[in-house]
């Protein structure tokens, strides 16, 4: 009898090679999303679909997650989002005994710290040559400037919920005046918002793929030199540097990461890097990583059945592009009124 895996999200950009490598693998591969099937091409690419409500819905989200995987006997359960990620987070422990559903994220405390942007910019103080962009807290600094109106700050500033996802809710304030309106419209929610410098440079996504138990980790970096207004790289150029994926590997330790996730950077300049964010799931563009040599996607698993990770073998630079292609999933009987 096949292994089953639920796999949530199947609209989003990383579902289709994390559809494909599971059943390449044996897998039987369930897959939900918020929209009809008729929307989702990858709904015609797993063994069985189910519409989900929305996962912020957080009591109405995990009452579908139980029914399906209890019904199904699913054994794996495959975040693909954030919002996913955040209302599994808590359960997972429930999940386990219940229903003996393995979640396939890192610790629970490893993503509550990974999903807040504040309280990882003070895990990474000290943290060797990881250098993390200078942060404070939207309150803090309404406080601290509440005499001076701003001034004495240093422009541009980026201003960001500290558990945001996909660039939403941010905010550039160039110059005092625009701070202060920034400021002055996010005062109900400052408490939860941060404020950075804008570090300017190129994009830099690296997948992450770690396994505790046996204690090995690689790493797969990639510019984003084209991305979609969300943050998903749609050309990126695969590259290896020993300097950077250190960095990665030595955080990947510190974090206690368990399966693959991606960190961001800012490359201010070639060899320069400000650690922008970890993601505790598969990025977007994992599918790039796999294109270029390794198997993220399956090696993420193996983290979680006891398996040693596969190997890196010798990958080259190289430029990937993504591109959309029109698929029909239904045709109905013409209306002929």
């Amino acid at each position: 009898m096949k292994n089953t895996v639920l796999v949530t999200a199947v609209g989003s950009f990383s579902a289709e090679a994390v559809i494909r490598r599971y059943k390449e693998m044996g897998y039987c591969v369930l897959g939900c999303d918020i929209y009809p099937a008729e929307w989702i091409v990858a709904s015609m690419e797993v063994d069985r679909f189910f519409r989900a409500p929305l996962a912020a819905d957080r009591e109405a989200y995990l009452a579908f997650l139980e029914q399906v995987c209890r019904e199904n006997q699913v054994e794996y359960l495959v975040p693909l989002t954030d919002v996913e990620v955040d209302a599994v987070n808590g359960w997972r422990d429930w999940a386990a005994g219940s229903l003996g559903l393995q979640v396939c994220l890192s610790p629970a405390d490893t993503v509550s710290l990974c999903r807040d942007k504040g309280e990882l910019a003070k895990f990474l103080e000290g943290k060797g040559a990881v250098r993390a962009i200078p942060t404070r807290g939207l309150r803090e600094v309404i406080r601290d400037e509440a005499d001076t109106g701003y001034e004495l700050l240093s422009y541009p500033l980026v201003l960001k919920p500290a558990g945001g996802r996909s660039s939403q809710g941010l905010t550039v304030a160039e110059d005092a005046d625009q701070m202060r309106r920034a400021a002055e419209s996010l005062e109900a929610s400052a408490d939860s918002y941060l404020v950075q410098p804008r570090i300017s440079g190129c994009v830099i996504t690296a997948d992450i793929v770690r396994s505790p138990k046996t204690g090995q980790v690689v790493c797969l970096p990639r510019r984003e030199l084209l991305r979609t207004p969300n943050g998903a790289g749609t050309s990126v150029y695969v590259f290896r540097d020993e300097a950077l994926e250190t960095i990665c590997r030595e955080l990947a330790v510190s974090l206690d990461i368990c399966g693959c996730v991606n960190f961001e950077f800012i490359e201010e300049r070639e060899g320069s890097w400000y650690f922008l964010e970890c993601n505790p799931r598969f990025s977007g563009g994992v599918a790039f990583s796999c294109m270029a040599g390794y198997d993220m996607v399956g090696n993420h698993m193996r983290c979680f059945t006891g398996e040693r990770l596969d190997e890196p073998g010798v990958i080259k630079n190289q430029y990937l592009v993504k591109r959309y292609t029109e698929y029909r999933t239904r045709t109905e009987p013409q209306d002929m009124r």
